[in-house]
Parts: structure tokens; sequence; C-alpha cells
């Protein structure tokens, strides 16, 4: 499990790599040619997904196969663990969205704001009606927790 770790690094590493290379400035193609690069960088990013899913798979075959430990403290076993992970999961989608939502509503509220001033309300408004989105989750994840 652990080459799967360094194999997954290596591909990070690479892709780092990749993004420095191309910041820097893009190649020539006269003066090197680019036909490696990007079937290299596709290559990469195919062990990279096949490592993370060989990992996740050997990973639950772990967990999985575990046996049950006796230590003290409150024991929280498999169903729960997921129960709270499944939780959590409205609340990262629903922010996730509002951020999504809150960049192009803020810029274009700055553009509208700086030909109009006075409809600053207006965009005020919506700026919070995206933000409810990553209330609603939270608030979804509330009463889940509550069911648990």
């Amino acid at each position: 499990m652990y080459w799967l770790l360094g194999l997954m690094t290596l591909c990070i590493i690479g892709f780092i790599t990749a993004g420095i290379y191309y910041d820097i400035g893009p190649p020539q193609r006269a003066r090197c040619g680019s036909r490696w690069f990007k079937p290299a960088l596709g290559t990469n990013l195919l062990i990279f997904t096949g490592a993370q899913a060989a990992l996740i798979f050997m990973g639950f075959q772990d967990v999985l196969a575990a046996t049950e430990s006796t230590t003290g403290g409150a024991e929280i076993s498999i169903g729960t663990g997921l129960a709270i992970i499944g939780i959590g999961i409205p609340t990262a989608l629903s922010t996730i969205a509002a951020g999504i939502a809150v960049g192009p509503i803020g810029a274009a509220s700055l553009a509208v704001l700086a030909e109009k001033p006075e409809i600053f309300g207006r965009t005020l408004i919506y700026l919070g009606l995206a933000e409810g989105i990553a209330i609603y989750g939270l608030v979804m994840s509330i009463l889940l927790l509550d069911k648990l």
C-alpha cells in the first residue's frame, strides 16, 4: 500500500512540475517539440487515477478486515462512521455550490455598482440568496445529525 502512496505522490509532483513549466512559458514549437508532453501528462493522470482507485479499494479491504479493538472510549462502528461522513456531505457540497454561485454574482455586482451605485441593495439581496445555499446545507446536516 505504501508503494501506491509513493506512486500518487510522484504523479502529483509531476502535475505540479507541469504547471510550473507551463507557467514559466509554454514551449515554442520550433525550439522544443511538445509532442511528448501532452501524452506524458495524460499518462500521468491515468496512472494517478488508477493508483487512487486501487488505494481506495485496498483501504476499504484493510478497514473491513480489521478486527474490532477493545480500547476504552466510545466505539464507533463502520456504519456510524459512514453515517457521520454522509451527514457532512450536504454541508460540503452546498458550501462549494455557494462559492461557485457567489463568484459570478459578486463580479457582476461590482461591475453594476461602478455604473449605478444606487442599486447596492438589490445586489446585496442577490448575494444573500446565493449564500443561502450554504445555510440550507448546514440546516440539512443539523437535521440529519439529530436523526443519528
